[in-house]
C-alpha cells in the first residue's frame, strides 16, 4: 500500500521522495553537487530519494517559492516517478506549504522539518527527546495537521476531540484548531519546566568544571570526525558513526595531554547549514560546552568538497553563540580560542590541499582522527599536544596572589590549575606565592574573584598570549 500523501506527520521512512530547491544569488550550496547534502539527510531520515529540481530565481515566488510553471514540472516529475514526498532546501512558510501540496497533491516538507525529523530519530537520552520535541512543538506545529493525537492525554479520557472531554477543555463552538493550540502551548510550558530544571543543573556543572580544569570544546560540521577524534585522545565511549548527526548529547572525558598537564576534553553536537533556530534554542545546554570552554578545536573534514562552506558556516553559528552569550553575561564572559583541525588528510591523494588551506589559516592542524597502534591520531598528535599545552598554560608567571580566605573555591582554582610554591595566612587574607597562568587569573576575575597581585597589577580584561593566526587579545580580535 503507497505510502499517504496526507500531511499529518514529518516522518519520510521509506517514502519515496523528490528533492527541490531554488537557487538564490545568497544560496549557499556546493556547486559540484548542489543536492549532494540535502540528499545525505533525506537518506539519514528514512527517505528513498528518486529525483530533483532546482530553479533560479532573482527571488522567491510568495505563494509557492517556486514559478507557477516549475510547480507544475514538479508535479509531473512526482507523478513519473510516483513519489509521495517534495522535500526543499529552504525553510517554507505555512502558506506555501499548503499552496505547493494542493498544486503537487504530494506531502512538502522544508529543509528545519527533515533536520528535525532526523534529530528525532537519533535522540535517546530524555533531554535530548524533551529538546527535540519542544523544537517540533515550535517549528513544525503551525505546519501540521492532525498530528498532535498524543496530546489527548493532556485534556483527559474524553481526549480533544469529545465533547465531554473533561471541565474545561471545550468551550462552546470551539474548533479542532483551536483545542489543537491550547494543548500544544500547554505542553510546550511543561516542557520548558523541565529542561529549565535539567539545563540549570547542567550549566553548574559545566561552570564547576571550568574552575577546576583547563576544558576543551571539541565543535564543528555534523561528520567531521569529531567522535572519532575524541574517543582517539581519551577514553570515550562516544558513538561514532559515518553519518549525520550521530551525536546529539554531549559527553566529556579526561585526555592527558602530557607534560603534566590534564585538560577536560567535550564531544558536542555537529552543526549544519541553516540549522533551525527552534533546535539551536532547545539545544543551549548542550551548547553551554562550546560558549564556556577555555579553548574550541573545530573538525574540519578537508576532504569533503564543500569543506570551505562547512567551516564557514561553523565559524558563524559560532560567532552567534558568542555574541548572545557576551549579551546576557557582559564582561563576565571571555571568548574563547578557537584552533582549526583539518580532519581526514589520509583521505587526501597529496598535501597540496592541506597546504592551501594552512595558508589561508595560519596556525591550523592537520590531523587524521583515526588511531594508530598505539591509540594516538595517525597525523599531527604532536603538534595538537604541543598547542593544547601552549594555550593551557598560557603566559605562566611566578607571583604572589592574595586571596581572601572567604573565598575557597578561587584557592581551590589556583591550587588545582597552577602550582603554589607558598603559602602565608593573615587574619582574613592568604598570599599564595604560586606559578599561574595569566589566562587562568583573567577567567578567576571575570568570575568576580578578588586577587591582589602587588608586584603585577592585573586589569581584569588583560590581554592574553596570542597563538599563530589569532591577535593577542581575543576580546577584540
Amino acid at each position: 500500500m503507497p505510502p499517504s500523501k496526507e500531511r499529518t506527520s514529518i516522518k519520510v521512512q521509506a517514502e519515496r521522495s523528490v528533492l527541490a530547491a531554488v537557487r538564490l544569488p545568497e544560496s549557499r550550496f556546493d556547486p559540484s553537487d548542489p543536492f549532494g547534502e540535502l540528499s545525505s539527510l533525506a537518506e539519514q531520515a528514512g527517505a528513498v530519494v528518486v529525483g530533483e529540481i532546482s530553479q533560479s530565481l532573482p527571488t522567491p515566488v510568495a505563494g509557492t517559492f517556486m514559478g507557477r510553471g516549475k510547480i507544475e514540472e514538479l508535479r509531473g516529475l512526482c507523478e513519473r516517478l510516483e513519489a509521495s514526498t517534495i522535500i526543499f532546501d529552504h525553510d517554507l512558510s505555512p502558506r506555501q506549504i499548503a499552496n505547493i501540496e494542493k498544486a503537487t497533491e504530494c506531502k512538502v516538507l522544508d529543509r528545519s522539518e527533515l533536520i528535525l525529523d532526523i534529530f528525532a530519530s537519533r535522540a535517546t537520552t530524555h533531554e535530548a527527546k524533551l529538546q527535540v520535541e519542544l523544537a517540533q512543538l515550535e517549528y513544525t506545529y503551525p505546519r501540521l495537521r492532525a498530528m498532535w493525537s498524543h496530546l489527548e492525554r493532556i485534556v483527559g479520557a474524553g481526549g480533544a476531540s469529545s465533547l465531554t472531554g473533561g471541565v474545561g477543555t471545550r468551550g462552546p463552538g470551539e474548533q479542532q484548531i483551536e483545542i489543537d493550540r491550547r494543548l500544544v502551548q500547554r505542553r510546550k510550558i511543561d516542557l520548558q519546566r523541565e529542561l529549565q530544571v535539567i539545563q540549570g543543573r547542567k550549566r553548574r556543572a559545566v561552570r564547576e568544571r571550568n574552575a577546576d580544569h583547563f576544558t576543551i570544546g571539541l565543535v564543528g560540521y555534523t561528520n567531521a570526525g569529531k567522535s572519532t577524534l575524541f574517543n582517539t585522545l581519551t577514553a570515550g565511549g562516544a558513538y561514532a558513526d559515518d553519518r549525520l548527526f550521530a551525536t546529539l548529547m554531549t559527553r566529556t572525558r579526561k585526555w592527558e595531554v602530557g607534560r603534566g598537564i590534564e585538560v577536560m576534553l567535550s564531544d558536542t553536537v555537529g552543526f549544519v547549514r541553516d540549522l533551525p533556530h527552534n533546535l539551536v534554542a532547545s539545544f543551549k545546554a548542550t551548547l553551554e560546552e562550546a560558549t564556556h570552554a577555555d579553548l574550541l578545536l573545530i573538525v574540519l573534514d578537508i576532504s569533503d568538497p564543500a569543506a570551505e562552506l562547512h567551516e564557514r558556516t561553523v565559524q558563524t553559528t559560532l560567532d552567534a553563540l558568542f555574541e548572545e552569550a557576551r549579551e546576557a553575561e557582559g564582561e563576565e564572559f571571555i571568548e574563547p580560542e578557537r584552533v582549526l583541525l583539518l580532519n581526514k588528510v589520509d583521505r587526501l591523494r597529496d598535501n597540496a590541499e592541506v597546504l592551501v588551506w594552512q595558508h589561508k589559516r595560519p596556525g591550523s592542524i592537520a590531523v587524521s582522527a583515526l588511531p594508530d597502534a598505539e591509540g594516538l591520531p595517525r597525523l599531527g598528535a604532536a603538534a595538537l599536544a604541543d598547542r593544547v599545552v601552549e594555550i593551557a598554560r598560557g603566559q605562566v608567571m611566578e607571583l604572589d596572589l592574595i586571596i581572601p580566605m572567604r573565598e575557597g573555591k578561587t584557592i581551590h582554582a589556583i591550587e588545582r590549575r597552577g602550582e603554589v610554591l607558598s603559602r602565608d595566612y593573615d587574619a582574613d587574607k592568604v598570599t599564595l606565592r604560586a606559578r599561574v597562568g595569566r589566562r587562568l587569573l583573567d577567567q578567576l576575575r571575570a568570575q568576580g574573584a578578588h586577587i591582589e597581585t602587588p608586584e603585577l597589577p592585573i586589569p581584569a580584561r588583560a590581554p592574553w598570549p596570542g597563538i599563530p593566526g589569532k591577535g593577542a587579545d581575543p576580546a577584540t580580535d
